[in-house]
């Protein structure tokens, strides 16, 4: 169904379209009406005339009746307040829409995102929480809104470092390498490796002979190089299943997947012309990118040592999502400091025709974690944090909290609601900063029942719930007539009919905090209307009202938090 901002946006544009085709009415939520459009300057502007007579002509021309009252304020801004039967059926058409007005996608397209993106043979760390979190999110949208999500686990499977841990591996033996493997110890098995090759010159000579073992396909060295990859890929499964990320095992597609086509990018993109010498190295010169000389740029794709870079896999990723994949939309969930080079590939990727027009291709790009101090965040003695480390950390907290709050939960259940807590914590003060922004890792408010977190969200969630369960008959919503007499009702009504715009907004932009400031607001307004509209001493109509808007309420905010992976618990 059409949402309440679309049937606006649609008459108010014919309206708009009648004084100046094309021009944007730029409607908005607002506090002088329950919608303002403040489109009028601009077209008044354009046409040399006042503002105030464009607004009241436009407003002769606008079919709004039995949906909105309009007026010309001020300047020349129309404010839009909705007739009171209008907003009752378009609440009752959530009602009874169990995807509270989200269409599904007319044309269901495939969409590649490129997340999370570990190394083997090392721990995933806070590094790699908001590729994971973000990226699993924008599936999540995806996915509901009908498409055919392709994740992409591009982790760091090849290279020079897998001689050393190869060879490290059969030092120790393969059962005790494993062994230690298993129980996700990869960091000091990595550090062992690389204290080795450092300091032992047999050592090092061994790991290059076994990386040139490897790259040539020998049968064993392959074997050993798979056992460490399978033992990485279920640490990183693991990991995944503790944080709640919908990331599986056949994601996994690594650098190494791409190495037996890296020759044909070389190849045809030389035969495109694509390619010059500099330096011995073969790059690509894709116009607008230079240096602080003004100096052409670079984008190496075979170096001079006849290795092959970052920019060759991911071009031959690129060309293999489209080809292959059929992809019709890519999404790269990578840091901001990444920019540069995806610009450039993306732009070496459209010059080779591999990426062609139809198929749009984006950088999702986000910002750092920060501890206290406001610089990278890691532990006091300098180490990189552990993501595991820091899930079981906030699991710990809210636990506690939990402990405190309330005796009448059981060991086992407070344990599993404190990993659900933890999980939220986590998950929302990542999603709920702006992806480019840097933020502070700040536990202790992250695990707040108060506040813009993800705990408070939850909590609002169950407390709708706890008015179901103190109801002494069944209920179930039906047609219900939405007075909405009291102004908190209306607020809370108003944010509920806003829920299709919301996620457009966060998938559309690849903005998942676009999702949580919608749920924040909608939690406050719930406790607004929480504490100035009774539910349960309520009686007969202004009963069933207040009770289908709690049940919408509750709802929406379930929905809207699986969608950030994030559960919303009944009880807390």
């Amino acid at each position: 169904m059409a949402s309440t901002y679309d049937v606006l946006l649609t008459r108010l544009q014919d309206a708009f379209d009648r004084v100046a085709p094309g021009a944007d009415p730029v409607l908005r939520t607002s506090e002088r009406g329950d919608f303002q459009a403040n489109g009028v300057m601009a077209v008044a502007k354009q046409l040399g005339r006042a503002p105030r007579e464009v607004a009241e002509e436009i407003v002769k021309h606008v079919e709004l009746s039995a949906v909105a009252s309009i007026e010309v304020a001020g300047p020349g801004f129309l404010n839009l307040v909705l007739e009171d039967a209008f907003l009752s059926q378009r609440l009752n058409l959530l009602v009874a829409d169990d995807r509270l007005g989200i269409d599904v996608a007319t044309e269901a397209r495939n969409v590649v995102i490129d997340y999370s993106s570990p190394n083997v043979a090392k721990e995933m760390h806070v590094g790699h929480l908001r590729s994971t979190v973000i990226g699993d999110s924008l599936a999540r949208l995806n996915r509901f809104k009908g498409h055919h999500v392709i994740a992409r686990n591009h982790v760091g499977d090849w290279g020079t470092p897998f001689g050393m841990l190869i060879e490290h591996l059969l030092d120790l033996g393969e059962d005790e390498a494993i062994s230690s493997l298993s129980i996700g110890d990869l960091d000091s098995f990595y550090r062992g490796a690389r204290s080795k090759f450092e300091s032992d010159e047999s050592f090092r000579e061994r790991s290059r002979t076994r990386v040139v073992a490897l790259q040539s396909g020998d049968h064993e060295t392959r074997r050993l190089w798979r056992l460490l990859v399978d033992q990485s890929v279920a640490y990183f499964a693991e990991v995944y299943a503790k944080l709640d990320i919908t990331l599986r095992p056949e994601d996994v597609v690594g650098e190494s997947y791409y190495n037996d086509v890296l020759d044909d990018v070389v190849h045809d993109l030389e035969s495109a012309g694509l390619l010059i010498e500099s330096g011995g190295a073969l790059c690509a010169f894709p116009e607008g990118f230079t240096n602080r000389d003004g100096d052409p740029l670079p984008l190496i794709v075979k170096k001079r040592d006849e290795g092959y870079g970052y920019a060759a896999t991911d071009l031959a990723a690129l060309r293999d999502r489209v080809s292959t994949l059929r992809a019709d939309v890519m999404l790269y969930v990578v840091g901001t400091p990444q920019a540069q080079h995806f610009e450039m590939v993306f732009a070496v990727a459209r010059l080779a025709r591999w990426l062609p027009e139809r198929v749009h291709c984006e950088h999702v790009a986000f910002g750092n974690v920060l501890g206290a101090d406001r610089k990278m965040f890691k532990t006091r003695s300098g180490e990189t944090v552990k993501l595991v480390a820091l899930l079981d950390e906030a699991i710990e907290r809210a636990d506690t909290a939990l402990a405190g709050r309330s005796d009448a939960l059981a060991d086992l259940d407070r344990r599993q609601l404190a990993t659900q807590i933890a999980r939220a914590a986590i998950k929302y003060a990542d999603l709920s900063t702006e992806r480019q922004r840097d933020y502070v890792f700040d536990l202790d408010r992250m695990i707040a029942f108060e506040g813009d977190t993800g705990p408070y969200l939850q909590y609002a969630h169950a407390r709708l719930r706890s008015i179901f369960r103190r109801l002494a008959e069944p209920w179930s919503a039906g047609e219900t007539s939405f007075a909405l007499a009291a102004r908190a009702e209306r607020e809370l009504a108003l944010a509920l009919l806003g829920y299709p715009e919301a996620f457009a907004s966060a998938l559309d932009t690849s903005a998942p905090h676009r999702l949580c400031v919608y749920l924040f607001d909608l939690a406050q307004r719930f406790t607004a209307f929480y504490d100035a509209c009774p539910v349960l001493s309520s009686q007969g109509a202004l009963r069933a009202e207040r009770l289908a808007l709690c049940d919408l309420t509750a709802r929406t905010l379930s929905q809207g938090l699986s969608l950030l992976g994030i559960d919303a618990p009944d009880q807390m």
